[in-house]
């Protein structure tokens, strides 16, 4: 597997991941879980876009 594609990946597995922890977050009445799962969704579409950016200048 060829590292956008690995970016792809990882990022949408951080950006579902983080959108679960700030939902359990809002459930919970947890502020801190909250935002560390608006970090992560946050951190995984960054890397999301970097695997797409990677991609386009693979080619």
């Amino acid at each position: 597997m060829n590292t956008s594609t690995k970016d792809k990946v990882e990022g949408k597995f951080h950006e579902l991941k983080g959108k679960a922890k700030q939902k359990v977050g809002e459930v919970a009445g947890n502020p801190n879980v909250e935002s560390e799962g608006q970090s992560e969704k946050l951190a995984g579409k960054v890397q999301k876009k970097v695997g797409q950016i990677e991609s386009v200048l693979e080619k």
